[in-house]
């Protein structure tokens, strides 16, 4: 009865290749991270619930109960391009590549699991991706705008897949950066983009220009309609425009003004003399990236409007790095005034906590109830705010807060976990390293340094760390709000390293050289040579007797940690490695690479290749029990499989990632499943055997609950609470 339970529940979160199911199942649990470059990346479903896309998933995060449902991409789905949510809530369109071919999916949120309602994948027009969308006011339309060469809008009555018109948008090769539907009309329709403002209508099967565009032609970033006829248009130069049907009525520019106190004001200049009712509206937003590519080095100085979102008392907009402006509605006067300023705070864990909020703000949204603003920002940040917060400010800034906790803004490139602890480690080439909480699903720690992090081991008791920067190899100590280094070596660029599972050595790799080291007299006591390329993965055995290494040279081999020599050795010149495991019994050695297959290594040669049906295998990891097997692929999936490995095609796949998978780990427990990727996110999932032999690690002892505080510090907190 369970399992048919848990079938119902994974729903849709199975993506099965052709051929049997594997009985081994993943759940997605939690995911740390977000992809900004997705065109209109967040916006609520309810007062309580936001959808946002990470990985290659759309996540439901309940902000009060704190929990994710997951909406995975298609099968074999290379990224989403751009979401959009309908008016009535029911309806979530996802616009993706799938193996090349452009594809709209459009899901019904309302049903429980989640299902997709209508499938867009059969075009009479030319188009190479659909890069933004918008549903009409009564949800039943659905227009779509394709990239360039082509920019052609398409006007759908999408239950029916049906084309209702298409009109080329002249836009001389310049991207639409966003369409939408008039508040209450399906048939007005807005779209701006680099040198366009065009307002049309639908009527007799086609879509007519309805405006005609004067003046200098601007950059138009966002826009959002703030009543029937009107559009509030922001540009990459600062300037913010009201159209009425069409005729500009109002302009204003937003100018960033230093103060010597680094205490930046945003002030209006060019008041114009109209009086604009705003109703609640938000809006699509602008592929980030799209808009970085026209924009000239030149104008990044200024303050680009990326968003913009209406609400009943005005409109926010985004306003230089790291700002949002709330513009009102004058009582008894004919214009509007800046009424508040948010600014993202300043991180003190940055490496430069002075340039931390120097970050542009891509995407805006307001609660149904306008209660919470909710922003994303092109480092991969979610920020909120309670709009009462604005009230009380007083003149003063008003700051957003991080809605969950920091996420990596870069390639996650090291992962690691422990025993004593529930902590998953983190590096990134955005130079932070990350401690995760995996039953909390909170962030414990974090910092930022001054070089890139390329690899990091967890110490089985939780309480440190070594990580490999690009100048140093450094054990860092995890202290109750800080990590703080306490040795250093002079290994460059480490890639790769990992404690052993007793925790009483660590091994770091220098190109193709293993340094193995005691933490007890923190000696390096052994190097293992003999690769003749770099060393992309190390693996201990399960009594640290061994220690076995990959690639790209590709060679395999088994190191006895006793003598210091070779043991095993198996080489493939044609393959390079990607990843290394070994069975809990230590016999196996299983290989990932280049060739497209997985290989079963035992005294030096291959037993067995499996393949990967038209992957590439990234990362590979067998759990302690020995039964369940997960590989990560270079498009981002998971598969998981049961071991012994089957002849035939039989496993699980999964959509996980927006990149290749960088690195897999299971916990102790066998519980979770943790994947990391080069698109920044961290997920964590819950994984099953349905045969359910041996897979139920039970814990002899529960989680460590002490935590690591220096002396000095403990001193100076003491002083502190005498003092006050």
């Amino acid at each position: 009865m369970r399992f048919s339970t848990l079938n119902c529940a994974l729903g849709l979160y199975r993506s099965l290749c052709p051929g049997t199911m594997s009985t081994v199942v993943a759940q997605s649990h939690h995911v740390f991270g977000l992809q900004s470059h997705v065109a209109n990346n967040i916006f609520f479903f309810d007062e309580q619930i936001i959808i946002f896309p990470a990985g290659n998933q759309c996540v439901r995060y309940n902000m009060d109960q704190k929990w994710q449902k997951f909406i995975p991409g298609s099968e074999k789905s290379q990224g989403m391009l751009a979401l959009c949510i309908s008016p009535n809530r029911r309806y979530l369109a996802v616009s993706e590549m799938v193996q090349e071919k452009p594809v709209i999916t459009i899901y019904e949120l309302s049903s429980i699991p989640v299902r997709k309602r209508k499938i867009l994948n059969n075009f009479d027009f030319p188009v190479q991706r659909f890069t933004c969308m918008a549903f009409s006011p009564d949800s039943k339309y659905l227009l779509t705008q394709t990239s360039p060469p082509e920019s052609n809008l398409v006007y759908w009555l999408w239950e029916k897949q049906k084309v209702m018109a298409i009109v080329r948008i002249d836009s001389q090769n310049n991207g639409v950066y966003q369409v939408s539907f008039g508040p209450q009309d399906n048939t007005q329709v807005c779209v701006t983009g680099n040198g366009m403002f065009k307002l049309l209508r639908f009527t007799e099967g086609t879509l007519k220009q309805t405006n005609f565009q004067r003046g200098e032609p601007q950059n138009y970033l966002a826009h959002a309609w703030v009543s029937d006829d009107r559009v509030v248009v922001g540009t990459d130069t600062g300037k913010l425009f009201l159209f009425d049907s069409g005729d500009q009525r109002w302009e204003t520019s937003i100018m960033l003004r230093e103060h010597a106190s680094e205490m930046r004001n945003l002030e209006m200049v060019q008041e114009s003399e109209s009086l604009i009712e705003f109703p609640t509206m938000t809006s699509p937003i602008p592929s980030y990236e799209q808009i970085m590519m026209t924009s000239s080095h030149s104008q990044l100085t200024l303050p680009q409007v990326f968003a913009v979102a209406a609400y009943s008392k005005g409109f926010a907009c985004s306003a230089g790095p790291g700002r949002v402006l709330l513009f009102e509605k004058m009582e008894d006067k004919d214009f509007y005034h800046e009424s508040k300023e948010i600014r993202i705070p300043m991180d003190p864990q940055s490496n430069d906590p002075s340039q931390s909020d120097r970050q542009d703000i891509v995407c805006m949204c307001f609660s149904p109830s306008e209660e919470t603003l909710i922003a994303t920002t092109s480092k991969n940040q979610l920020y909120s705010i309670t709009m009462s917060l604005t009230e009380i400010s007083k003149g003063e800034p008003a700051h957003f807060e991080y809605l969950m906790y920091p996420l990596h803004s870069a390639s996650i490139t090291g992962l690691a976990t422990c025993i004593r602890k529930p902590f998953i480690a983190t590096c990134s080439l955005d130079r932070s390293i990350r401690i995760w909480n995996y039953e909390s699903n909170a962030l414990e720690l974090y910092k930022e340094y001054q070089e890139e992090a390329y690899a990091i081991g967890l110490h089985p008791s939780g309480h440190f760390i070594v990580v490999g920067f690009a100048d140093k190899l450094r054990l860092m100590n995890l202290l109750i709000d800080d990590i703080r280094p306490f040795k250093e070596y002079s290994v460059r660029g480490c890639r790769e390293c990992a404690f052993s599972n007793g925790g009483h050595l660590f091994a770091a790799v220098n190109g193709n050289v293993i340094h193995i080291f005691t933490t007890t007299s923190l000696e390096n006591i052994s190097n293992l040579k003999g690769h003749t390329g770099k060393i992309r993965s190390l693996v201990w055995n399960a009594d640290d007797s061994k220690l076995i290494s990959c690639g790209t040279d590709g060679a395999v081999y088994e190191w006895n940690l006793s003598s210091g020599k070779r043991e095993t050795e198996c080489v493939l010149k044609s393959c390079s490695y990607n990843c290394v495991t070994i069975s809990p019994d230590s016999k196996i050695i299983f290989a990932v690479g280049s060739d497209c297959t997985l290989k079963e290594i035992a005294d030096s040669s291959v037993l067995r290749e499996t393949s990967a049906f038209d992957a590439v295998y990234t990362a590979v990891v067998i759990s302690h029990s020995g039964r369940m097997m997960f590989v990560g692929t270079s498009l981002g999936t998971i598969r998981a499989m049961k071991y012994p490995l089957p002849l035939q095609k039989e496993f699980n796949e999964y959509q996980a990632h927006a990149g290749p998978i960088t690195k897999m780990l299971l916990t102790f427990d066998d519980q979770h499943l943790l994947t990391v990727a080069q698109d920044g996110c961290l997920y964590t999932w819950k994984v099953y055997d349905r045969e359910g032999r041996g897979i139920k690690r039970e814990r002899e002892v529960g989680f460590a609950e002490e935590v690591l505080v220096t002396k000095i510090d403990l001193e100076e907190k003491r002083v502190e609470e005498k003092t006050r």
